[in-house]
């Protein structure tokens, strides 16, 4: 099943764009399953652009997991 995403919240801003007309966007995601994210300017875009991405098969300095047994009941 093909489903494409519009989010026309930026997401450095949060604040909601209401013209799409001329704003920047990118796309992320498959051909199946895609994301179009507008942005209000460009500097928004190349922000969210430059923010690094955890990858769990390549990247294990970081661990954005919540690791813990905390209130588990081990009995």
């Amino acid at each position: 099943m093909m489903q494409h995403r519009i989010s026309t919240t930026d997401p450095i801003s949060l604040r909601d764009i209401n013209d799409l007309e001329g704003k920047p966007f990118l796309v992320e995601g498959t051909q199946y399953n895609d994301l179009t994210i507008y942005f209000e300017n460009e500097q928004n875009r190349q922000t969210y652009e430059d923010i690094p991405v955890e990858c769990p098969g390549n990247d294990f300095s970081h661990d954005v997991g919540n690791n813990t047994t905390e209130g588990i009941d081990a009995g």
